[in-house]
C-alpha cells in the first residue's frame, strides 16, 4: 500500500459522516460510502451535511462488484453489524485493512470471524461529540482516533501507512501500546455515560454540573472494571478520573449516541453495553446490579 489509499465507509451516522467528510476534504476521489436499498437512494439524493456543508460522496451499492478498498471503515450500530459484514464483502481484498469505530468490545471479533482477524485493526474514537439530526451532523470537539494492532510496542507497516493517511486527512490520532486495554476503557466509558445519558435524557452539560449524574455513571463503570479484572484486562478507577477530565471539555449541549437514539425513537445499543456487562458478570461471578437496572430502564424506554 502507498500513502494514497482507497477508502470505503459503511455507516453514514455521526461517526461515519465525520470520517467520510474528512477523507473527502483530503481527496474527493479516495472515499466512497457503501449502502443498499433505501439508504443508497437517500445518500445519492441528499448527500451528507457535516458542519453545515453538504458532501456528495460517491456511493457504492453493496451488491456491486469492483476493485477492493485498501481501508474499510465500519461505523454502524451494533444491531446493523451483521448486515454490514455482508455488505462489505465485495470491498475486501487480500491486503485490505478493516477498521471498526463502533462502540463495544466485540465488533472486531465478529468481523474477523467472517474475513480473518489478520485484516482487522483496533480503533477507538475518544472525545468526539458529533450529533446527527436526520442527515445533518454537527460537532464542537473532534476528539482523537486511537488505533493500531492489538499490541504496538513496535509499529507494523500498515500502522505506519494509516498514520500517514490520518495526518493527511487532518484526523487527530494516536497509536497506543495496548489497544485491547484502550478498547475496554472506551467500553467502560460508554457503559457509563451512554446509558445514563439516555435514561436521564441528559446532554454532557448535565454530567458537568450534576454530582448525582456523575456518580450513577461511575457506578456503572465500576462494574466494568470488576469484570475486566477477571478477564483479565487492566483498567482502574484512574481511568474513570481521566474520562471525567475529558468530559469537562466536551460541549455542554453535546449528546451521546444512545441519547440521540432515544430522542429519535431508534433502537439503542443497550445489549452491547449493559447486556454484555451482565453476560460477562454471570460468566465470571461478578454482580452487576447497576447495569441490570439500566438495561431494564432502557428496554422500557425503547418500548414506549
Amino acid at each position: 500500500m502507498t500513502a494514497r489509499m482507497s477508502i470505503a465507509v459503511i455507516g453514514a451516522g455521526a461517526m461515519g459522516a465525520f470520517y467520510a467528510s474528512k477523507f473527502f476534504q483530503m481527496d474527493r476521489d479516495c472515499v466512497s460510502l457503501v449502502a443498499r436499498g433505501d439508504r443508497y437512494g437517500r445518500l445519492r439524493e441528499k448527500g451528507l451535511s457535516v458542519m453545515n456543508r453538504t458532501y456528495h460522496i460517491p456511493i457504492i451499492r453493496a451488491e456491486d462488484e469492483g476493485p477492493p478498498s485498501d481501508l474499510i471503515l465500519v461505523a454502524v450500530k451494533q444491531y446493523h453489524l451483521e448486515e454490514a459484514i455482508r455488505d462489505v464483502k465485495n470491498r475486501i481484498g487480500p491486503h485490505s485493512i478493516v477498521l471498526s469505530v463502533m462502540n463495544g468490545i466485540d465488533s472486531e471479533e465478529r468481523i474477523g470471524a467472517a474475513y480473518g482477524m489478520e485484516k482487522l485493526m483496533y480503533a477507538v474514537a475518544l472525545g468526539i461529540d458529533a450529533v446527527r439530526v436526520e442527515n445533518r451532523v454537527t460537532y464542537t470537539t473532534e476528539g482523537k482516533l486511537i488505533f493500531g494492532e492489538a499490541e504496538n510496542t513496535s509499529l507494523t507497516d500498515r500502522v505506519k501507512q494509516l498514520q500517514i493517511l490520518f495526518d493527511r486527512a487532518g484526523i487527530v490520532h494516536e497509536t497506543a501500546p495496548d489497544m485491547i486495554q484502550v478498547l475496554w476503557r472506551k467500553f467502560m466509558i460508554n457503559v457509563g455515560v451512554n446509558q445514563v445519558s439516555a435514561v436521564l435524557r441528559a446532554p454532557y452539560g448535565v454530567f458537568q454540573k450534576s454530582r448525582e449524574a456523575r456518580e450513577l455513571m461511575e457506578e456503572a463503570m465500576k462494574e466494568v472494571i470488576a469484570v475486566a479484572e477477571k478477564v483479565p484486562v487492566k483498567i482502574s478507577e484512574e481511568d474513570i478520573e481521566a474520562w471525567n477530565a475529558i468530559l469537562l471539555g466536551l460541549g455542554p449541549g453535546g449528546k451521546t449516541s444512545m441519547l440521540q437514539d432515544v430522542e429519535a425513537g431508534r433502537k439503542t445499543e443497550v445489549e452491547m453495553f449493559a447486556g454484555k456487562v451482565m453476560e460477562l458478570g454471570k460468566k465470571y461471578g461478578v454482580r452487576t446490579p447497576v447495569n441490570h437496572t439500566l438495561l431494564r430502564l432502557l428496554k422500557v424506554i425503547e418500548q414506549t
